[in-house]
């Protein structure tokens, strides 16, 4: 069975210039990857005529499919429809079922329908209208020579619509698709480099339609696993052995699959134990709590946090003492053991977690740098506490001393220590 590869060309100066952020390219990629089309290459093109028809030409030269998003607009500064003009060779006319469409889209809202709104109707005559009944921009479908260009709004709930609703079918009706099987493995708690090392002789053996690639992301390593053939029953089968063989290898470090997130399958545990935690955050000033929170449901396990950001609540609030601060500091395993015991008993939790740390960019000693953070982790058998260094930059402090302690969390309650 051949394979049909596919190009993304996302049009706009403002993606350029970095004011916003493409988040179409990655669900389209990630929508064509489920039905086997392979994606070649993703385009970022300014608002210039010879630079848009430039990349279409190329793309064509490389693809099956181009899907294109973006400068579908009104405005003189929408450039999209024009140069698909020129490129299919074709005028732009007013289209009567776009026309419909859009002005009881405006009729619907009580919005008046101007000249401007008018202009969203006009079409290349050699495309076929794709229906936007969640926005004011048609989307259109154009076929040559054995390959299909469809061309899409920017907004973002505009063309997933369109995606879900037009794209995928015509392209899963027009082609013979390959069978393409995906499975996302995830782990915490091991560096990228240190489990490729551990799992060499397993991905040696792979069979050879499976490719495997690591994608290391913030406090853990995603592993792919990927296989094409004409049978998704059996590519899964093969898929399920192989992950049994590399739970055996590697299961220690491996917290889940596919979309779980290590806090939603920390959650999960705690349900399982009938267990519920409380946090007492300094430097990660209460992202560790949102990551908890973030998962629905929480509540059934999540008892609350406090927030002990300066040392003041740290005595007040955790009843850290004085003493403690002065002689050790707030970014001690002294400070960080107490707040875990004490914010437990406070919020009446099983489990009492603390972070402390010096986020950065200022702050830091030659004995206390920035990027040093220490964890704490309290339960009815004990307190223990960890010391980790990380890096300069802020952001990245917060958030990894977050995973840091979901990652410990993991552990404890798998007894994965």
């Amino acid at each position: 069975m051949m394979n049909f590869y596919a190009e993304i060309l996302t049009i706009g100066d403002e993606i350029l210039f970095g004011q916003t952020l493409d988040t179409n390219s990655h669900f389209i990629c990630d929508r064509l990857t489920e039905i086997g089309v392979r994606v070649l290459r993703k385009t970022t093109v300014g608002d210039t005529e010879a630079d848009i028809l430039s990349a279409i030409k190329d793309a064509n030269d490389r693809a099956d499919i181009i899907i294109i998003t973006g400068g579908l607009g009104p405005t003189n500064d929408d450039l999209t429809k024009p140069c698909l003009a020129k490129y299919f060779d074709c005028p732009i006319e007013i289209n009567e079922k776009a026309l419909q469409e859009v002005s009881a889209y405006f009729e619907r809202r009580g919005r008046e329908f101007t000249e401007l709104n008018r202009r969203q109707a006009e079409l290349p005559t050699a495309c076929e209208m794709l229906s936007n009944p969640v926005g004011t921009a048609p989307g259109m479908w154009f076929e040559k020579e054995g390959k299909v260009l469809a061309s899409l709004p920017g907004v973002p709930h505009e063309m997933k619509y369109l995606i879900e609703n037009e794209v995928l079918d015509r392209i899963k009706d027009r082609f013979e698709l390959p069978i393409i099987y995906h499975k996302i493995i995830r782990t915490c708690g091991i560096g990228e480099s240190y489990l490729a090392d551990k799992i060499r002789d397993w991905e040696d053996a792979l069979p050879g339609h499976f490719k495997l690639a690591y994608l290391p992301t913030l406090g853990e390593v995603k592993l792919r696993l990927t296989a094409t053939g004409t049978s998704l029953k059996k590519l899964k089968l093969e898929g399920n052995l192989l992950m049994t063989e590399l739970s055996q290898i590697a299961g220690k470090y491996i917290y889940g699959y596919d979309d779980e997130s290590l806090e939603s399958v920390v959650g999960e545990l705690l349900v399982k134990k009938d267990l519920t935690i409380a946090t007492a955050e300094s430097c990660t000033g209460g992202h560790l709590a949102h990551s908890f929170t973030s998962v629905p449901g929480s509540s059934r396990y999540f008892r609350g946090s406090v927030i002990a950001y300066h040392n003041d609540i740290k005595k007040e609030q955790l009843d850290v003492p004085a003493e403690i601060l002065e002689k050790h500091g707030a970014v001690s395993e002294e400070t960080v053991t107490l707040m875990a015991e004490n914010v437990r008993q406070k919020l009446g939790a099983d489990i009492g977690v603390a972070t402390s740390g010096i986020a950065g960019p200022e702050g830091g000693t030659k004995e206390k740098p920035v990027g040093l953070v220490w964890i704490a982790y309290s339960d009815k058998n004990g307190t223990e506490a960890k010391k980790i260094l990380f890096l300069k930059d802020r952001m990245f402090n917060i958030q990894y001393g977050s995973k840091a302690v979901l990652t410990n969390l993991f552990r404890k309650l798998t007894k994965k220590d």
